[in-house]
């Protein structure tokens, strides 16, 4: 797997799509028995994954039985939740404590870990020893919001190998330059990034977006602003980004980026029985038939990135979105491959947040 490389894969079912994924990669390939191996998901929050807050229990349970099937059993899952919460919970709802059980599979309160500090250009980072001891690092992140960062993804999920001393001084300095310098040292084997659910625009869930897609690189850089255009953003809008390809951990040039789908996305949009309310209320302004989630997903993070800016309230049509649309010809602004025959229609199969964005924007100037 080479650093410019992205692999997409779409499905609703975690354990056997990131099994199919790693079928692809082939990661087996890099490892071998004696190594200790290190899956480091995003549990900020003991919530559920359904949340939009934590990563997946069905792709972490995907990984290890993988890993397991080459022999690979010298396992650990290491977590740190963020200040005030309890790993310890978040396991336990999350289900991993019975993971653990399962796969005999040890779990790892980064909290409890020692630390060094370490050193890069004139800027120091604590980081904890566990994860800087391991032969093969995962990460895991959720690919979702955040209130401050505008997104949290691949770079920001390794927050959690940090004490907690460390994260209140990265929150005082502003986050994104701490984030790029801590990613510069410490440095994930493989990011398998959970595009299941997350939240629309806040790390710890409430308003969970349906993507179906799991994201897999060697470049943490180069996820992250792929993962940015998915939710609606410029790359170099999100500062950590722009400050890491800078000093060296990664690239942001998706031009380069050799992005490989694994599939087609072709599973349908399902209709929470809790959305939140932000959600709710951006459904208003779509007509939906039959719809892939990963296409909605994309066109609910572009309402929402339109709302932020006060633009939402000014679209005068609903937009039409789903299967259901195919072969149709009406007047109207349409998103996706579907609604081709649309007086105006988004490309994409799915597009991106940002390409339907930019669209809307478009319209909304003329």
């Amino acid at each position: 797997m080479n650093e410019n490389e992205i692999y997409v894969i779409y499905g609703s079912n975690g354990k056997e799509t990131v099994k199919n994924l790693l079928k692809t990669i082939k990661i087996e390939n890099e490892l071998n028995k004696d190594m200790l191996i290190g899956l480091k998901p995003n549990l900020v929050v003991a919530k559920v994954p359904e949340s939009g807050a934590t990563t997946s229990t069905d792709m972490i349970c995907g990984i290890i039985e993988y890993l397991k099937d080459f022999g690979f059993n010298n396992i650990v899952i290491l977590e740190s939740s963020w200040i005030g919460e309890s790993t310890k919970k978040a396991f336990k709802v999350c289900g991993y404590d019975k993971i653990s059980k399962k796969y005999n599979v040890s779990l790892f309160d980064n909290k409890e870990d020692s630390f060094h500090i370490y050193n890069v250009d004139d800027f120091s980072v604590s980081i904890c020893d566990k994860p800087m001891s391991l032969n093969y690092l995962i990460n895991l992140p959720v690919l979702k919001g955040h209130c401050q960062t505008r997104i949290t993804c691949a770079l920001k999920n390794m927050k959690g190998c940090i004490p907690d001393k460390e994260k209140r001084r990265f929150h005082s300095l502003g986050l994104h330059k701490p984030i790029a310098y801590l990613n510069k040292i410490l440095r994930p084997s493989l990011h398998i990034v959970d595009g299941l659910i997350g939240d629309l625009d806040f790390e710890e869930g409430g308003n969970p977006v349906e993507m179906n897609r799991i994201i897999a690189g060697k470049d943490p850089v180069l996820i992250d602003s792929y993962a940015a255009e998915l939710m609606g953003y410029n790359p170099y809008d999100i500062e950590y980004i722009k400050i890491a390809e800078n000093i060296g951990v990664g690239s942001a040039d998706l031009q380069k980026a050799n992005i490989i789908e694994l599939n087609s996305d072709n599973i349908a949009q399902t209709h929470f029985t809790n959305p939140g309310r932000k959600v709710q209320h951006l459904s208003k302004w779509v007509v939906e038939n039959n719809s892939c989630s990963a296409c909605y997903g994309s066109l609910i993070h572009a309402l929402g990135r339109l709302d932020e800016q006060g633009l939402l309230k000014y679209l005068e049509k609903r937009i039409y979105i789903g299967q259901g649309f195919k072969e149709k010809e009406i007047d109207g602004v349409g998103i996706g491959m579907c609604t081709r025959n649309f007086t105006h229609s988004v490309n994409g199969c799915p597009p991106k947040a940002k390409d339907i964005l930019n669209f809307l924007t478009q319209q909304l100037k003329r």
